[in-house]
């Protein structure tokens, strides 16, 4: 410590410690290694910090330097990652997304999976208002018909029309397509490796989710199926 900071050895400890975090997040599913430089700019940290914590987290095998001295994930890492995907529990992680999703928009938040050519509703969250869509979880619904099966479908490879468009729009929205009084904007949400998990969506009385009422939603949406995938990714929060 230096004379002139203010902060205690343990608090110099914490930092060091989330700085070392920092390095094993800069890498991605598409980094096979990182040189120095690319991880000094992605954490935001001088090189030789960066340099000193790599060389301490390759003693306990997080990190492994590569003859051409660039850095990579090594055998502890990718066990911490097995250890996740294997205690994952699905609910835990998405229902306060949902709620969150519900609170933000004030209407109802579910999350779909795809089995088969059927979509489940796996989690929900009811919104506030007393007039609002009613699904149960564990409901089977078709996939053709409705945003959360659309945007399944769209995300899994589906050809043609309307699966394209909803590929470059990167959500869906459905007005009374599956219940003529019910509508919807959906998003994918995505696990490890980019593969798709399901769909997040909001749904309600289409008397009061007019579509431009859904496109006021679509940024919460949106931001709802990136935190999700961040997390069913193991991604922190940054």
């Amino acid at each position: 410590m230096t004379p002139d900071s203010d902060e205690s050895p343990a608090e110099e400890g914490v930092v060091a410690v989330r700085r070392a975090m920092k390095i094993l997040e800069a890498f991605g599913v598409d980094d096979a290694h990182l040189t120095l430089a690319e991880l000094s700019r992605r954490t935001g940290c001088h090189r030789s910090t960066v340099l000193r914590l790599a060389r301490t987290l390759a003693m306990d095998d997080y990190l492994a330097q590569r003859p051409d001295g660039t850095w990579r994930l090594a055998r502890a890492a990718g066990w911490l990652g097995a250890c996740y995907q294997a205690t994952f529990n699905i609910v835990e992680v998405v229902q306060p997304v949902l709620r969150e999703l519900s609170i933000a928009t004030g209407e109802s938040a579910t999350f779909y999976v795809r089995e088969g050519k059927q979509r489940i509703c796996m989690a929900r969250v009811e919104g506030p208002k007393s007039i609002r869509h009613h699904v149960r979880v564990g409901a089977a619904l078709p996939l053709e018909l409705g945003s959360p099966g659309r945007v399944l479908l769209a995300f899994s490879g589906e050809a043609g029309e309307p699966y394209e468009s909803i590929r470059r729009a990167g959500y869906m929205i459905s007005l009374g397509e599956r219940d003529a009084e019910v509508s919807s904007i959906s998003a994918p949400v995505y696990g490890i490796n980019w593969t798709l998990q399901g769909a997040i969506c909001i749904s309600g009385p289409l008397s009061r989710l007019t579509e431009a009422v859904l496109l006021g939603h679509k940024e919460s949406i949106l931001a709802a199926a990136s935190r999700l995938s961040r997390s069913m990714m193991g991604v922190g929060q940054g």
